[in-house]
């Protein structure tokens, strides 16, 4: 891969859990630092998991990205399966707050995390920060980057946007609320995105199969994200993929519908490359991978760009 310093043999240390303590959250936030054992300067990359998952999942993007040269940070949202909140917890209504919320503990708690992981203080950039997340973890990532919710009038709710934040990495993100089903109407009220103000550079990634049972409408409502939203924006569509993306959450786990390891494979590379570039002015190697995509004879996805 073009502008790759990297290997994916470079040995990854990772600590977990590193506790934060979360005031009025009813549980401290438990986050996994992953992080190369050499190398300097290294990126930020704050990743938000899909429901029910936890800081041990995604092990095939966060370790590969760790394995490029990124601090990943995987927060435990109020949602895991490992915290077994029951459905009547009066927190329910407002998991998706907190879930923004772990996020921007996790940046105001980088002290604390680097501390974690031995040899890694003094290595990190603070001031090369990305967020990324899969499914509800890309719409709580959204936020970050600029994404509100409209309330029941369509007014757009309170601004949660980060400045820290640089770039992000939306993977089979939520679209629009106009084509909730009822039951998402019913039961999520949250996903009524408004992507007018998400205004920091962003790859979304949507698969080309994606048929969600919240919407309505075909694959096609997960590129909302990058048809409503201003500014940078890339957007990867995988062919023959589905919400899983081929596998990122984990290796063989059952909600993955669509196993590829080629697909996993270039979405390893190719979100590597975006943040890479993203975060560095000068690097090439997204220029690069989508040029290579372009001109695969039996390309896997297509990349377009505003």
């Amino acid at each position: 891969m073009p502008g790759t310093s990297l290997s994916d043999s470079t040995v990854v240390i990772s600590a977990k859990p590193v506790v934060l303590s979360a005031p009025g959250r009813g549980e401290d936030l438990q986050v996994r630092v992953s992080a190369p054992a050499t190398g300097g300067d290294l990126p930020v990359v704050v990743f938000s998991h899909g429901f029910g998952w936890s800081m041990n999942g995604y092990a095939p993007l966060a370790d590969f990205w760790a394995a490029q040269g990124f601090v990943v940070l995987q927060p435990t949202h109020l949602d895991s399966r490992t915290l077994g909140l029951p459905a009547d917890d009066p927190r329910t209504p407002r998991i998706w707050r907190f879930r923004t919320e772990d996020l921007k503990r996790v940046l105001d708690g980088l002290d604390v995390l680097e501390a974690s992981v031995p040899g890694l203080a003094g290595r990190v950039d603070r001031e090369r920060v990305a967020v990324a997340g899969h499914s509800w973890g890309a719409q709580t990532a959204g936020t970050l980057l600029g994404a509100r919710v409209l309330d029941l009038d369509g007014v757009p709710g309170e601004d949660m946007s980060d400045p820290r934040v640089k770039a992000g990495v939306l993977l089979a993100m939520a679209g629009l609320g106009d084509d909730l089903t009822p039951f998402a109407v019913e039961h999520l009220p949250f996903m009524r995105p408004s992507f007018d103000t998400m205004t920091t550079p962003a790859l979304i990634v949507a698969g080309d199969r994606d048929d969600s049972a919240l919407s309505t409408r075909g694959p096609d409502w997960f590129t909302d994200p990058y048809t409503y939203s201003p500014g940078n924006k890339s957007l990867l569509t995988l062919f023959g993929a589905e919400h899983s993306l081929g596998g990122i959450p984990g290796y063989e786990v059952a909600e993955t519908t669509d196993e590829s390891p080629a697909r996993v494979a270039l979405l390893q590379h190719l979100t590597t490359a975006y943040l890479r570039s993203a975060l560095h002015s000068g690097d090439t190697g997204w220029k690069a991978a989508v040029i290579a995509l372009e001109e695969d004879p039996d390309p896997l996805g297509k990349i377009e760009s505003k």
